[in-house]
């Protein structure tokens, strides 16, 4: 069973007694002062709210949770002496509030007021002026007003580091204040002094209005798009829509020009709207532009610059500096600046048309990709080919060298031989050309019956023999000429018997491939001549000699796997096989694949090109 305190109406002592009445609990308390105190309609009082000052009937069994109809707050929570009064800002009525409350709202036109400005003015109205000018916001806002418009010549003004201060009067602005400490007097302010004709000698007070202007870099600020963009992507060639959002930083630059052109009569400028009815706020005011810039100028960027939308993370950077430059445009009428503004989030499409775009993008690549990997991997063949074929180069150079060194090691023991021969034939008293006539001699008697012409076939080649073999043993030209000299009069007649060619230079009789005596090549015989149907023989050209008519063309002749050549017909002489079908041209790719003789290559299937580049 709960109890509670009661006051007695007449002396306001406390008494104790319970919540719930019952037969045995007592319903009546006699007080010392007389009184009789009846539980039941006595509880039943009235009190003078210690928040907003009014008079209120309340049970007094509800202790600490009676509350003021009024403002809401807790009854018993202080007593009257901490109640303030003060004046609405908007409707003018008088209001009562606890005077430690931060803020009140005006149960008439619901007005939610600054608590303690409003004691500040209601303060400063009583004692007249203040002498004391400071800044009493926080970092969110851009523009404040102090409250106090009263202040006497002689008083300081405080201006904190990053902010400035714009005195009015009469709606003019007047002196504006840097980071520092002033006293507000008409020496230090010429503008003030035209205003304010104080007589010489005297002090007094003016009226003015003091706002200050933060001029830091308000950092942070969020912005979006309330709908999708519109744009036509030039990579494409698709109308898409998307979304964009991010922040940005602003900072006054103007702070006269802010303040005249749009703070106004308003008692401040912020970031974000509070409610405050007297305040404007720079999102609420700007976010329109901005939209509308965002908007019209973010499809403008990626035209011009040819973005592909799928690749737009890449190129934020430039989108956001494109719109900074165009909103700037139209804050700086208003001394604003945004040092920074930027596109964090671009929000794609995710319709069918945006997924199968995507998807040929990437098909697209992976083409790219395998026609890159072909070109390293036959570039790859090519590098190897070249490098066998150096190496059979070295190996031919190789092979070469050594031919030619068993070549003159052959020539060497081959002299050391005739050497050793000469050597030897000195030494037994008879000569190299005695042994010659000898080994004629032997030759002629043990072939009495063979033909001349075999006999001097065989003494022209020996002195052939005997005039190389004088230049390997280096022997003496007076004892060779004997028998080189008999040597080439035997040759001559051999060559004579044999029907030689004459050369050119005079040289006749030459046998071989060469001529003798200038080394000039055996001419051809013309042996491709053709007659002519009127008669004409031996025509050598394409043209008939005597009447003009072309030659008759030549059948084209084919060689048979079975070793048959010149065969003309269809089929083979020999075997009877069929002509071989005439194989198709081939043509090179430009992907590097050669010898394609299909319509399409053979590597990457690309159709054959027509006209020239075929071959």
């Amino acid at each position: 069973m709960g109890s509670f305190v009661i006051q007695c109406p007449n002396c306001g002592k406390y008494h104790m007694t319970q919540k719930k009445l019952f037969f045995f609990t007592k319903r009546t308390i006699d007080c010392d002062c007389g009184y009789t105190i009846h539980v039941k309609t006595d509880k039943v009082a009235t009190k003078v709210c210690p928040h907003c000052g009014n008079t209120v009937v309340y049970d007094q069994s509800k202790a600490d949770k009676a509350v003021c109809p009024v403002c809401k707050e807790k009854l018993n929570a202080g007593d009257g002496k901490t109640v303030a009064s003060f004046t609405c800002p908007t409707c003018a009525c008088t209001l009562s509030a606890d005077r430690n409350a931060a803020t009140y709202t005006c149960p008439l036109c619901e007005t939610v007021i600054d608590v303690q400005q409003q004691l500040g003015k209601g303060a400063v109205s009583r004692a007249g002026v203040a002498s004391l000018i400071k800044y009493e916001g926080d970092n969110s806002v851009f523009v404040w007003k102090h409250p106090i418009e009263d202040f006497n010549l002689g008083s300081q003004l405080i201006v904190h580091e990053s902010q400035e201060a714009l005195l009015f009067r009469n709606g003019r602005a007047l002196d504006l204040f840097p980071a520092g400490r002033y006293t507000l007097e008409t020496e230090s302010l010429p503008i003030l002094n035209n205003f304010y004709k104080l007589p010489a000698g005297t002090e007094g007070s003016f009226h003015s209005e003091v706002y200050f202007i933060n001029m830091a870099v308000q950092m942070g600020l969020r912005w979006g798009t309330d709908s999708k963009i519109r744009l036509f992507d030039p990579a494409t060639g698709m109308h898409i829509e998307l979304g964009a959002s991010g922040q940005f930083n602003v900072h006054v630059i103007d702070p006269r020009k802010l303040i005249v052109k749009m703070v106004g009569t308003s008692i401040g400028l912020k970031q974000e709207d509070d409610g405050s009815s007297n305040v404007v706020s720079f999102q609420t005011s700007f976010k329109p532009m901005i939209l509308t810039q965002v908007k019209s100028r973010l499809p403008q960027i990626i035209k011009q610059n040819q973005i592909n939308i799928l690749e737009i993370d890449e190129q934020l950077p430039l989108l956001s500096e494109g719109l900074r430059v165009s909103i700037n445009e139209y804050l700086a009428e208003y001394g604003l600046e945004m040092p920074e503004f930027f596109v964090t989030t671009v929000v794609l499409p995710d319709d069918d048309n945006f997924k199968r775009l995507r998807q040929q993008y990437a098909d697209r690549y992976l083409n790219v990709k395998e026609e890159e990997i072909k070109k390293v991997t036959s570039a790859a063949a090519l590098e190897r080919e070249r490098v066998d074929m150096e190496r059979q180069v070295l190996r031919a150079e190789t092979e070469a060298r050594m031919k030619m060194a068993a070549a003159r090691g052959e020539a060497e023991s081959y002299k050391m031989q005739a050497e050793a021969e000469a050597q030897e034939m000195r030494m037994k008293g008879y000569t190299y050309q005695q042994e010659t006539a000898r080994q004629v001699g032997v030759g002629a008697v043990s072939n009495p019956g063979a033909a001349n012409v075999g006999g001097l076939g065989d003494i022209a080649n020996l002195g052939v023999s005997l005039g190389m073999m004088g230049g390997v043993m280096n022997l003496t030209k007076e004892a060779l000429d004997p028998v080189l000299n008999t040597s080439q009069n035997l040759q001559q007649s051999a060559s004579t018997q044999l029907g030689g060619w004459d050369c050119p230079c005079g040289q006749k009789g030459n046998t071989g491939k060469f001529c003798q005596n200038c080394g000039q090549p055996q001419p051809v015989p013309q042996s491709d001549s053709w007659d002519c149907p009127c008669g004409q023989t031996g025509n050598t050209g394409k043209f008939c000699q005597n009447c003009g008519k072309p030659r008759p063309s030549q059948p084209e002749s084919w060689d048979c796997p079975c070793g048959q050549t010149g065969n003309t017909g269809k089929f083979c002489q020999n075997c009877g096989n069929p002509r071989p079908a005439p194989q198709p041209e081939g043509w090179d790719c430009s992907c590097g694949k050669t010898g394609n003789t299909g319509k399409f290559c053979n590597e990457c299937g690309k159709p054959r090109p027509e006209g020239p580049a075929a071959t």
